[in-house]
């Protein structure tokens, strides 16, 4: 133990006066003064005035420092520990685990502590020797947390059974409590058949057998399938021993396809395809049986591992066409419910396993039917007769329109050959109209058949869709059950009046309808449709440049018929001939003017002047005496100027200049 004389030596004394070995220091001081006055200054002790007293020595000191040391326990961090309880409050519990320093455990971390007493031993995780306060971080949570996962090693090594409790339901599956550690269970590993609902689970304590352990994330998944597998396998060999073809068992629906259910048999499953669910026709099998029902089966067949049993039902019940002599015949009436239609026909069901087909053919007696899906719908009851039974093939014929007479033995009586009537226009096609003359009784007027006097391009220039139309009766074939029309039939044919009209070089005008590839048409009177060749347009294109603007529709022109076909209904004109003709008739009438007159006399001619001449000189006869008078006088001025003339020239020209 460390002595000062001197209160103040004692702050004065630093790290070095301080003893390292052997025994306490002692300090004493050459100042013999204890105190000092009041007032006065204390004395400074110097490093140099403080001696060392040593009550041990090197050995002893080497001796006990050895048995101290001793006494502190060994420990590293992330280990778990024994400690004793020294102190409890509502907050912390105090807990001293042989180290130079305590530590604390939130009361949180303890389930109760109405059963800790100060001196208890428990054990505590050490996370820290040291924080940032210099405490040790010790947690009781972590301990029991630790032991526990050593508890779960184990049995996951060994393979043993471990019980959970189901706690709650997450994505996928459900958290399960393993001893205070939650673990995964997978909706898959709940059981050996598919579980809808996962909650029934919740609060139930059931065996698992941990399959999967992530230690560095302290993640587990156990498996209850696992462990009914295991029990499943004995149950499969005891049944596999006794399986045979034809034995009737128990079953329970484990799972439901597309294509067949699976069967529990008691740990081994047997596939009970579609096919052998019903002798009748199964859409999908959840139509005769459900999850968890308990059944009856068949065994059908198994490999030779016994690994995949085919399982039947319907083989449980004779078969439908055992007796279908009994039960149906030929032109007996039945009903039955459409169950597939096909491009061809439709299958009806009679009953569970007795389908018969109507064919497209067999469903109406007048219409002609593109599609049975146009006619009849999936599920529709229908009645049909019994046309054909083939007990081999186990087919059957049906018919639908037979149900009611054939209008077609009648047709001819009801509708004979040029009798006239009035039927509604229901289709429209490029050759011709569909007309219904009563319902289930169509005719087909041909497009040749609209108009007597138009070119018809298609129907629809004629008729549309809804319209009534007039119509006469050209021909019946029972046989074919087909009805020829006509429309134009409805007036008299106008071709022997147009062989007068049109005949061959008569004149005629008419209007633009159209161009074609080789000419145009014309509309004439009589409302008859004519035919002009571009060959003979050329007199129009010579005389118009715009040669578009001459065939627009509307514009009349003269045209002469060049030709005219009674039987094929055709009229051919020329505007070149037109004009042709129009000049040589204009040459003609020119020339007929001119001979006639050359054919006038030329005594004619004279006697027209001479008419012409008496009368100016009656004219001139009052003033004659005038102009004769006039003339002498122009005679003898006329020889006057003559004179004077020959007499200048005769003058010569020295006078001349005299002059």
């Amino acid at each position: 133990m460390v002595k000062i004389v001197n209160d103040k030596a004692n702050e004065e004394v630093n790290s070095e006066g301080k003893v390292n070995e052997g025994g306490d220091a002692q300090l004493t001081l050459n100042d013999n003064t204890n105190k000092t006055e009041k007032g006065t200054p204390k004395p400074v002790i110097r490093k140099e005035n403080i001696t060392e007293d040593r009550e041990y020595s090197d050995e002893e000191y080497s001796k006990y420092l050895k048995l101290y040391e001793e006494t502190l326990k060994e420990i590293n961090e992330g280990e778990i520990v024994t400690g004793r309880i020294l102190s409890i409050s509502n907050k912390e519990i105090t807990v001293d685990i042989g180290f130079k320093s305590e530590g604390t455990i939130p009361a949180s971390e303890f389930d109760s502590l109405e059963n800790l007493r100060v001196g208890d031993e428990i054990e505590v995780f050490l996370d820290s020797v040291e924080d940032k306060d210099g405490q040790l971080v010790l947690s009781k949570k972590k301990a029991d947390f630790t032991r526990v996962w050593e508890k779960l090693m184990e049995k996951y090594e060994k393979g043993e059974v471990i019980e959970g409790r189901c706690l709650r339901r997450i994505k996928g599956g459900i958290v399960v409590d393993l001893i205070g550690i939650d673990a995964f269970l997978p909706g898959s590993q709940i059981d050996v058949k598919p579980i809808r609902d996962f909650d029934a689970f919740i609060g139930q304590t059931l065996p698992f057998k941990i399959v999967k352990v992530n230690n560095l994330r302290k993640n587990i998944v156990v498996s209850r399938r696992a462990l009914i597998e295991g029990n499943q396998a004995e149950q499969r060999e005891k049944i596999l021993k006794d399986i045979q073809k034809g034995k009737v068992m128990e079953g329970i629906v484990k799972n439901i396809t597309d294509f067949g259910v699976f069967v529990d048999l008691g740990g081994a499953d047997g596939l009970l395809h579609i096919t052998d669910l019903s002798w009748g026709r199964v859409s999908h099998p959840s139509e005769i049986v459900s999850l968890d029902e308990k059944i009856k089966i068949i065994i059908l067949d198994f490999d030779d591992n016994k690994e995949r049993i085919s399982l039947g039902l319907k083989q449980l019940t004779p078969h439908p066409w055992e007796k279908i002599d009994e039960k149906y015949q030929v032109g007996q009436r039945v009903k039955g419910k459409a169950v597939s239609i096909t491009d061809y026909g439709v299958f009806v069901e009679l009953e569970n396993g007795i389908e018969g087909l109507v064919h497209i053919s067999e469903m109406s007696w007048t219409q002609h039917i593109k599609h049975p899906s146009k006619f009849i719908s999936i599920g529709e009851e229908l009645e049909v007769v019994i046309l054909n039974i083939d007990k081999q093939d186990k087919k059957i014929s049906l018919g639908l329109k037979q149900i009611e007479p054939d209008p077609w033995l009648t047709i001819e009586e009801k509708y004979p050959v040029g009798s006239k009537h009035k039927g509604k226009v229901r289709n429209i096609t490029k050759f011709g109209v569909f007309v219904e003359l009563e319902e289930g009784v169509d005719g087909l007027i041909h497009i040749s058949d609209l108009s007597w006097t138009k070119k018809v391009r298609h129907p629809n220039e004629i008729v549309n869709r809804g319209d009534e139309i007039n119509v006469v009766i050209l021909g019946i074939s029972k046989n074919d059950r087909r009805v020829s029309l006509g429309h134009k039939q409805m007036e008299s044919n106008p071709w022997d009046r147009f062989e007068e009209i049109y005949k061959k070089g008569v004149e005629t005008k008419g209007k633009i309808v159209r161009s074609i590839e080789k000419g145009i048409i014309i509309e004439l009177p009589e409302n008859v449709e004519g035919f002009v060749p571009f060959s003979q347009l050329t007199k129009i294109n010579s005389k118009n440049k715009d040669k578009e603007k001459s065939f627009e529709p509307g514009i009349e022109i003269p045209l002469k018929v060049i030709e005219f076909d009674k039987n094929q209904k055709k009229i051919v004109l020329s505007y070149n001939s037109y004009i042709i003709d129009k000049e040589k008739k204009e040459v003609e009438e020119f020339v007929k003017s001119q001979e006639e007159q050359r054919k006038s006399t030329i005594g004619d001619i004279l006697k027209k002047d001479d008419e012409k001449t008496l009368k100016k000189t009656s004219e001139l006869e009052p003033s004659k005496s005038s102009r004769e008078k006039t003339d002498s006088e122009k005679q003898k001025n006329k020889s006057i100027k003559i004179e004077k003339k020959s007499g200048k020239e005769d003058v010569p020209k020295s006078e001349k200049k005299n002059e």
